[in-house]
């Protein structure tokens, strides 16, 4: 049997970090001016403990083995992002910008393959992911060529695209992530086999 432990530890992970995502988005939303002054700073944390969660998850091989599939390169980004944002939390007005547009778009194109894989294996919520990564990759196309100069409409754009990546992720997991408490391990047995 195998041990469920790491993919209840990535789920349960995702579903707190996508609910921060989605916190932290309303709050850049609604308070654009306080948040810019904190946003690298938060970024950086948010992206580093998502980085590692994204990891555990890849190596956590849930039943589908859609959700995580793609997140141990990703998470690794990710993570090196996060760590850029917190160790230049002032000077990376520019770069935080363009470099969590590209992580939203590339999130989203991923969630775009996992909702055909989930449509596959007959997962009915496969279209509300496919549409939360459509609305998503379209503000990481924003946010990456950034139409104005303006830190408060930037900190808003950023805000509504944390809170679509943050439900996104939600969808996600919650619909394509399933744990059976007694899973049967499914490693490959090495079997010799001679000819007769």
């Amino acid at each position: 049997m195998r041990n469920t432990a790491p993919m209840r530890i990535a789920k349960t992970g995702y579903i707190i970090l996508s609910a921060a995502l989605c916190l932290i988005g309303i709050a850049f939303i609604v308070d654009p001016a306080s948040a810019a002054g904190i946003m690298g700073t938060v970024i950086g944390i948010t992206f580093c403990v998502f980085g590692v969660i994204k990891m555990i998850g890849y190596f956590s091989r849930d039943l589908f083995r859609l959700a995580f599939q793609y997140d141990l390169a990703f998470g690794i980004l990710v993570l090196s992002l996060g760590i850029v944002a917190m160790i230049h939390p002032i000077n990376t007005w520019s770069y935080i910008c363009i470099a969590f547009g590209i992580c939203v778009l590339a999130d989203s194109l991923f969630k775009i393959q996992i909702s055909l894989d989930a449509r596959t294996f007959g997962i009915h919520l496969w279209w509300l992911i496919m549409a939360l990564a459509i609305v998503a990759g379209v503000f990481g196309i924003v946010l990456v060529f950034r139409p104005t100069e303006s830190t408060k409409m930037m900190t808003m754009l950023i805000g509504v695209s944390l809170l679509f990546d943050g439900i996104m992720n939600l969808v996600t997991v919650l619909s394509s992530v399933k744990i059976i408490d007694y899973q049967i391990r499914d490693d490959v047995i090495d079997t010799e086999f001679h000819e007769l």
